[in-house]
C-alpha cells in the first residue's frame, strides 16, 4: 500500500510540480524557501493514509500547499527580527470609524459569495478557486484542470457574469 501511494504522490508532482514552485514563488521572498516548501508539501502527501478518498488530487495539493505558504508566514513572524522602536505612525492604527456593521456586513457579502459560488458548474468553480485563491497563471491553471487557457478565460467570464448577476439580486 505505500508503495502505492508513493507512486500516487509521484505522478502528482510530476504533473504539478512546476505549478506548485510557480505558486510558492509567487507568495514567497526566496527561491530556496519556494523549493524548501515544496518538498515539504510532496512530503505531507507521501503521509495522506487514504489516497483514494481524495475526489480532486490538484485542488487537494494546492489546499496544501495553501496550508504550508500559512505555516511558513506565521513561522516567519514568530521568529525574531529587527524590532522597530520607533512609535507606530497613526496611519497604521485601526481607523475607529469601521464599527462591527461594516464588519458584520462584509461577512455577510461573503457568506453571499459563497452561496453563488457553490451554485456554479465544478470547472467554474475550480478555475475560480485556482484563480482567485492560489493565484495561478490562466496556463498553470489549463495544466491544471486538463484544459485550454483559452477555456480557463472563458470559465472565469462565465464566473464572474454569474457572480455579479446573483450577488446584485440577492442584496
Amino acid at each position: 500500500m505505500p508503495e502505492l501511494r508513493a507512486r500516487f504522490v509521484e505522478k502528482l508532482f510530476s504533473e504539478h510540480r512546476y505549478a506548485l514552485q510557480a505558486f510558492f514563488s509567487r507568495r514567497l521572498r526566496t527561491k530556496q524557501d519556494a523549493a524548501d516548501l515544496v518538498q515539504e508539501v510532496y512530503l505531507r502527501m507521501l503521509r495522506v493514509r487514504d489516497s483514494d478518498a481524495i475526489r480532486n488530487p490538484e485542488g487537494y495539493l494546492f489546499t496544501v500547499a495553501t496550508h504550508v505558504v500559512y505555516e511558513h508566514s506565521l513561522a516567519a513572524r514568530r521568529a525574531p527580527g529587527s524590532v522597530d522602536a520607533e512609535p507606530v505612525e497613526a496611519a497604521a492604527m485601526p481607523d475607529p470609524s469601521h464599527g462591527f456593521e461594516e464588519l458584520f456586513d462584509l461577512q455577510a457579502r461573503v457568506a453571499r459569495l459563497q452561496q453563488v459560488l457553490a451554485q456554479l458548474p465544478p470547472k467554474c468553480r475550480a478555475t475560480v478557486h485556482l484563480r482567485y485563491q492560489h493565484g495561478l497563471s490562466y496556463q498553470e491553471i489549463g495544466t491544471a484542470l486538463g484544459i485550454s487557457a483559452h477555456m480557463v478565460q472563458k470559465y472565469l467570464g462565465i464566473a464572474l457574469a454569474h457572480c455579479r448577476r446573483r450577488m446584485v439580486s440577492l442584496r
